[in-house]
């Protein structure tokens, strides 16, 4: 009788451990959760990036660059970069004339190309890619409430509420500290 008694406690306890380990877990991670859900339905529709007549908000910009470089900071623009001068791919030494020489002749001819053609106005996206936009949009929605719905279950209605709420403030911290360590 006590081996039938112990083998029905088993997966009790593993779900036990398994639903606080969940609490756990879902409370540290929450956080960049709802950042990731939030940042990524912007990059959707590309919000984070300037386009002609458009200049995402720095928060954006920001979040944007945190979701993909893990950098909370605006990019620098980099300056266009002009033709090369002629002087920087001039030789100073025999040698490296001399290679220069073999590496011209060995390159096969190519003819310069045409006047290039007007570019055509790129049409917008098709219907199926704005379908599918709409939808990962409302999928991060989902995420985002789901873990919000799951934050609440955590600190309101858990047994383990102040692990959790300890979970859920060290979740939101850490990331908070990593970003502004220095370099």
């Amino acid at each position: 009788m006590t081996d039938a008694a112990s083998t029905n406690r088993r997966p009790i306890a593993w779900a036990m451990l398994i639903r606080r380990l969940h609490l756990w877990v879902g409370m540290l991670i929450a956080p960049s959760v709802l950042m990731f859900a939030f940042s990524g339905a912007l990059q959707i529709f590309r919000l984070q990036e300037a386009h002609p007549g458009y200049a995402p908000p720095a928060v954006i910009e920001k979040l944007g660059r945190l979701h993909k470089d893990q950098v909370f900071a605006v990019g620098r623009k980099r300056p266009a970069r002009a033709a090369p001068a002629a002087a920087e791919h001039e030789h100073d030494d025999a040698a490296g004339a001399a290679e220069a020489r073999e590496h011209a002749e060995a390159a096969p001819a190519v003819a310069a190309p045409a006047a290039a053609p007007a570019e055509k106005p790129r049409p917008g996206p098709t219907l199926s890619k704005r379908l599918l936009q709409w939808f990962f949009t409302f999928v991060s929605a989902g995420l985002f409430v789901s873990t919000l719905l799951g934050i609440w279950m955590g600190v309101a209605v858990s047994r383990w509420k102040v692990s959790g709420r300890w979970l859920l403030a060290a979740g939101v911290a850490l990331p908070i500290i990593l970003i502004l360590l220095p370099g």
